[in-house]
C-alpha cells in the first residue's frame, strides 16, 4: 500500500501500529490518512476521534470489516472514505486522490502532453480545442491520468471507475476506445495499449 501511494507521488509515513502512529500525529502533519481499523494497539476506531480533535486530515477507513454498521461507524465518526479488503490498490489510489480533491488539497488540474483535465468542472482540454465527454469517459480520464505514465490493467480499471473487478473486461475495451477516439481527434495518440498488460496515458516524445 505504502509503495503503491508512494509510486503515484505521495510523501508517504507508514506505521505498523495504533500508539506509534499516535506520538507520530503531533510532528507528522498528513493531508490525509489511511487508517486501518484493525491496527495492533489502538484499533483504527478508538483513533479516529484522537485524530479528529487534533487534524483535519482526510481520513479513509481501511478494514475487512463490511457490515454496515462498522461503516456507519467510521463515516459517522469523522472519515471521509471506506475502503473494504480485499481491494484493488489502483483503487485505494484512486480514493484517496478523489478525497484530497475534494478537500482542496491536490491540484485541481492534471496535463498530460497538450491535453488539460479539471475533474471538478469536467473541463478536457486537447491543444485549443474542448473535448466533449460523457461522464464515464470523464471518469475514466481521471484515473487514467492520476496513473499516467504508469501502466493499468482492465482488473484496475473496473476497480477504480466501476467499483469492482469482477465483470466483464470489455466494458474497459468499449470506454477506451470511445476515449481514445475523441482524444486523437485533436491530437496524436496518448492513450496507448500495452499489449497484455493494459493500457497507459502518457505523451510520445
Amino acid at each position: 500500500m505504502e509503495s503503491a501511494l508512494h509510486d503515484a507521488g505521495y510523501k508517504v509515513l507508514g506505521r505498523a501500529d495504533g500508539r506509534s502512529f499516535e506520538q507520530d500525529l503531533a510532528r507528522f502533519r498528513p493531508d490525509l490518512v489511511v487508517l486501518d481499523v484493525m491496527l495492533p494497539g489502538r484499533d483504527g476506531f478508538t483513533l479516529l476521534p484522537v485524530l479528529r480533535r487534533s487534524s483535519t486530515a482526510g481520513v479513509v477507513m481501511l478494514t475487512a470489516r463490511d457490515a454496515v454498521s462498522d461503516r456507519l461507524r467510521g463515516l459517522s465518526g469523522g472519515a471521509d472514505d471506506y475502503v473494504v479488503k480485499p481491494f484493488v490498490l489502483a483503487e485505494l489510489v484512486a480514493r484517496v486522490q478523489a478525497v484530497l480533491r475534494r478537500l482542496g488539497r491536490a491540484p485541481s488540474t492534471v496535463q498530460v502532453g497538450d491535453l488539460v483535465l479539471d475533474p471538478e468542472s469536467g473541463v478536457v482540454v486537447r491543444g485549443t480545442e474542448k473535448v466533449e465527454l460523457t461522464s464515464t469517459e470523464l471518469k475514466l480520464l481521471d484515473y487514467l491520468a492520476a496513473q499516467r505514465g504508469r501502466v493499468v490493467s482492465k482488473t484496475q480499471i473496473l476497480a477504480a471507475v466501476w467499483g469492482y473487478e469482477d465483470y466483464d473486461p470489455n466494458i474497459v475495451e468499449v470506454h477506451v476506445s470511445a476515449l481514445r477516439r475523441k482524444l486523437e481527434a485533436h491530437g496524436p495518440r496518448l492513450l496507448h495499449t500495452v499489449r497484455g498488460l493494459g493500457y497507459v496515458l502518457r505523451a510520445e516524445e
